[in-house]
């Protein structure tokens, strides 16, 4: 997969998003930043990853998210041979998952 290459205009637009300090405010700069399409875009192929990482087939994420197949194929190739980003962050996710349901087992027990 090509990279993008750094450039300082680009490191700057990073270094913001790194500045937001929570879910609202990252909600409310994404809205500034993009269009009603480019978010819908970047949401749903974020999802598509999601269902594609937890072992989804194609023609079911075509039905529950809408995607196109090549939507879907782009997202793949991505996940296979990405920088791996996307899994770096779904590990990360769910470790948090693991740690909260062990905290709720542990508060239960």
């Amino acid at each position: 997969m090509v990279k993008i290459g750094k450039k300082k205009k680009s490191d700057a637009l990073y270094r913001a998003i790194l500045r937001l300090r929570d879910e609202d405010e990252c909600y409310d700069f994404f809205q500034d930043l993009c269009t009603v399409s480019e978010l819908r875009s970047m949401e749903q192929r974020f999802e598509v990853a999601m269902l594609l990482n937890e072992g989804m087939i194609y023609n079911e994420i075509l039905e529950r998210t809408g995607a196109s197949s090549a939507t879907i194929s782009r997202v793949n190739r991505s996940l296979s041979y990405g920088t791996g980003a996307y899994n770096r962050l779904f590990d990360e996710i769910r470790a948090e998952r693991e740690a909260a349901e062990a905290a709720d087992t542990d508060e239960n027990a």
